[in-house]
């Protein structure tokens, strides 16, 4: 234990020096046998004869695609007899090692389901003994027409987070990622498409492990752009290590992307056509020898009615209260775009990896609305607004790394670099026409006007460093540095005509132009190690510098520009134990506990009023300060005669949070904006599960309880309560290539600073049959079917300010028929270590309907 020690002195001297280190040794434990992919079973006390010097290691892979059986169980037999001397699994990477063995003649037996057992003899000495590499041949047996094979759970559980295999769900076919997300365990998609992860917004969405200026302004709009048959998984994070970028505090979701490892010269065509959108998407990739090259591109479209009421009430002075505002609006949007990739992967040597990319994205929509409004009290008017409006977004992101590894084993040191730019456009117009006893008499016609036009730029650039060193089987130290250059602006310019036929001319005090650069230097260190043979270990801290310069072209008052500089050191730990319990494989408890701090993103920056509603505006703060949390977390995980079963127990809290506030000025006029005013506290409870009741038929359901306690010292409000959300995915594959699925969810209605928002289901089914010996497939999807709509509706209420209740109806039923085909050879190269930038850093913006960009 003394050499697994010595290297915590060093834990302090990286975070301090370049480069300072990086990320991660699997976790002590073991997965059972099951389904490829699974969490990790501890290995189990098995029945010792002897003891002694010998080590046995080995590498187990596929035979076919050569790629490593994670998770194998590996088992030491006497030459005679059943009862196993001593045993463990692979690892993520499909080695083993077996310590503390007598010299003498074995059996050696590894099994995984899927594939054939496989059994050697061996002779162990008392130094070391390596096996080499041992291959897996795959168990598919015929039946008919009909192949049985071992695949991956449609949610899997793994020792740091939860992994939705999004290709293994045909309910997905022709969606899109705010579709997958909806699916995801832990993770909520409101119908107007902003994602939260358990229960929070402050969630940092990264794409296959990285940052991309697609997320830039709006998570919501983002999603909608990306097309659901290029998703492979997405993976959920709660509790973090310190290799992460220190916001989220909420946690990660990580989308995974589909990647070409084939070799040859393969690829697909999909399109889909549906009532609420319709998209088409193609892949091609080559891989030769040490070079491969994979290519996207998608294209789609989508079509949204919509229609509002809202209700507002004005305390009296002399008690109780009066009906203030009463609007209805209808319209309509339509909106597509095009989300493109291609990347490089080449191997100049054993040992060395260089990687490039580019991604990009466009995306537009438009809509017209009309919005009547009455307004009684304190200003009695009355008025029609109709005004269309546009959104116009391009990005692209380029990366590339360098991976260097090492004869020694998990030794690693990487060099990567990213730079993105995201700009973005939202302008409207709008004719106002006013009309005392509106529908009784004619229109007086048009008498105000007003234009508006708002220029958003993130330009980003990120320069990163990784080591680990291990220093045995069980110790490695991981250390590195990071800096994340952001330039941001805000133009925005509002034109006006008081008379409405008159010229539109420039308003001087609505208008300006708003830069903001924000400079984040960090070091990380952590160092993992086992306590005992149950129990392990990680530590680690992340020390981030942050720097902030915002101004305005035309100063709005004499102290108008925002400068910060702060530090913050933030610890991260976390303990699992392995029971070992014969009787009951695989359980493991995990204790984590990580400070974590959340820096708001453009979306809440932005001074920029959209005023398209005149009473009811919103607009962002500059002057907001950072969030810190405090995060814990308990999770157990077991197996029951191969079910998986998964608690977890959670408990956050966060000082200055970023709340939305409204409030009703002397004007009638409801302002939307946020502040630093809330004190955060959320405890919850998860369960997740997955069974399979017949071999055909996969269950898995998720149910997340929690209590949150919002308050507001500042303003002397506070609101609490009980929410939770559940969500079921079941599928069963019938004979000839026919498969059905369904997916459902709930959400109970969700406790605001200042009010509730409503409760929502969401659930689709589809239905799949495989084509063309299994190189194409077409799928039927139905979503929300049994109702037109959804109504999202807010009730706000602000005692001795205002209350409000509005109702807002969203189109979701749908239905859409997707044709997917595969073409090309389907030789499967090995894989190689590769790593990536991951931003995740920000707290996130929500729709753009809700605000500015």
């Amino acid at each position: 234990m003394k050499n697994a020690y010595l290297p915590l002195s060093l834990l302090l001297t990286g975070l301090l020096s370049a480069p300072a280190v990086a990320q991660t040794t699997p976790p002590a434990g073991a997965r059972p046998a099951g389904t490829p992919g699974q969490a990790p079973a501890a290995k189990p006390i098995l029945p010792q004869t002897s003891q002694g010097a010998g080590r046995l290691t080995g590498i187990i892979l596929d035979a076919t695609t050569k790629k490593p059986v994670e998770y194998a169980t590996v088992a030491l037999l006497p030459l005679a007899g059943t009862t196993p001397i001593d045993g463990t699994v692979c690892d993520d990477r499909g080695r083993f090692t077996l310590k503390g063995l007598a010299a003498g003649a074995y059996r050696v037996q590894v099994s995984f389901l899927g594939y054939t057992a496989r059994t050697q003899n061996v002779t162990i000495t008392d130094g070391a003994t390596d096996l080499g590499t041992l291959t897996l041949e795959s168990s598919a047996q015929k039946l008919g027409e009909v192949t049985v094979t071992g695949e991956r759970d449609v949610v899997e559980t793994k020792p740091d987070r939860i992994v939705y295999n999004a290709d293994k769900d045909i309910t997905n076919s022709g969606g899109t990622a705010a579709d997958v997300l909806r699916k995801v365990p832990l993770v909520n998609v409101d119908p107007d498409g902003n994602v939260e992860l358990r229960g929070t917004s402050n969630v940092r969405v990264l794409i296959n492990n990285k940052p991309s200026g697609i997320v830039a302004s709006s998570v919501a709009d983002a999603m909608k752009q990306i097309p659901a048959d290029q998703i492979k998984s997405v993976e959920v994070i709660t509790t973090p290590s310190a290799k992460y970028d220190a916001e989220g505090t909420g946690g990660i979701i990580n989308i995974i992307l589909k990647k070409n490892n084939l070799e040859g010269l393969n690829g697909s065509v999909g399109l889909a056509g549906g009532t609420r959108s319709s998209n088409g998407n193609a892949t091609l990739n080559y891989r030769k020898g040490k070079v491969g090259l994979s290519s996207s591109v998608s294209g789609f479209a989508f079509y949204s009615p919509n229609r509002s009421e809202l209700r507002r009430y004005l305390p009296l002075t002399a008690g109780g209260e009066a009906l203030s505002l009463m609007q209805t609006g209808s319209g309509n949007t339509i909106g597509g775009g095009g989300f493109g990739r291609l990347s490089l992967d080449y191997d100049p040597a054993k040992y060395h990896n260089l990687t490039l990319s580019l991604q990009g994205n466009l995306f537009r929509n438009s809509g017209d609305q009309s919005l009547y409004n009455n307004s009684i009290f304190p200003v009695q008017q009355e008025f029609l607004r109709d005004f269309d409006r546009k959104f116009h977004t391009q990005s692209y992101d380029l990366s590339g790394s360098y991976t260097r590894t090492f004869e020694q084993k998990r030794r690693e040191w990487s060099v990567l670099a990213q730079h993105t730019r995201n700009r973005n456009n939202q302008e409207y117009a709008l004719d106002q026409f006013n009309n005392t006893g509106f529908g009784l008499g004619p229109e007086t016609g048009v008498d105000y006007r007003e234009q508006s036009l708002n220029l958003a730029k993130n330009l980003e650039t990120t320069l990163q460093t990784d080591y680990v060193q291990p220093f045995s089987e069980t110790a490695t130290l991981e250390t590195g540095a990071k800096a994340i250059l952001r330039r941001v602006s805000s133009d925005y310019d509002v034109s006006e005509d008081q008379t409405g036929n008159g010229p539109l001319i420039r308003s001087n005090t609505r208008s300006n132009v708003f830069d903001y650069d924000q400079d984040v230097l960090s070091a990380y260190g952590t160092y993992g190690f086992n306590l005992s043979k149950k129990v392990s270990t990680r530590i680690g801290a992340r020390a981030e510098n942050t720097r902030i310069d915002g101004r305005f072209a035309q100063q709005l008052s004499e102290n108008s520009g925002l400068k910060q500089n702060y530090t913050n050191v933030l610890p991260n730990v976390s303990l699992s134990y392995q029971p070992q319990n014969p009787k009951k494989p695989g359980q493991t408890v995990r204790l984590a506990y990580s400070t974590r701090i959340q820096r708001p993103q453009i979306f809440y920056l932005n001074p920029f009023r959209n005023t398209t509603d005149t009473l009811n505006v919103s607009y962002g703060n500059p002057e907001l300060r950072p969030e810190l949390t405090h995060s814990f977390e308990l999770n157990y995980t077991t197996f029951i005669k191969g079910s998986v079963v998964n608690i977890s127990t959670y408990a956050r809290r966060t000082n200055k949070a970023i709340e939305s506030y409204r409030f009703v000025d002397e004007f009638g006029v409801n302002n939307q904006t946020f502040r630093n005013i809330g004190r955060n506290a959320t405890y919850g409870v998860s369960l997740f599960t997955s069974v399979k009741p017949i071999p055909k038929w996969d269950v898995s359901g998720n149910v997340n309880v929690y209590y949150v306690s919002l308050k507001s010292p500042a303003l002397g409000f506070n609101n609490d309560g009980v929410m939770y959300n559940l969500n079921l995915n079941s599928s069963y594959k019938f004979e000839k290539g026919l498969s059905l699925q369904f997916f459902g969810g709930l959400n109970s209605p969700r406790v605001q600073l200042q009010g509730k928002q409503a409760a929502w289901t969401f659930y689709s089914v589809g239905l799949r049959k495989n084509l063309l010996k299994d190189k194409a497939d077409l799928t039927l999807n139905a979503d929300n079917f049994l109702t037109a709509t959804r109504n999202l509706s807010i009730e706000l209420n602000s005692p001795g300010q205002f209350r409000q209740e509005s109702n807002n109806y969203i189109y979701l039923r749908g239905v859409r028929l997707a044709f997917n085909y595969r073409f090309g050879k389907t030789t499967t190269q090995p894989q190689k270590r590769r790593r990536s930038i991951q931003n995740d850093d920000t707290k996130q913006g929500e729709s753009t309907g809700q605000g500015q960009q």
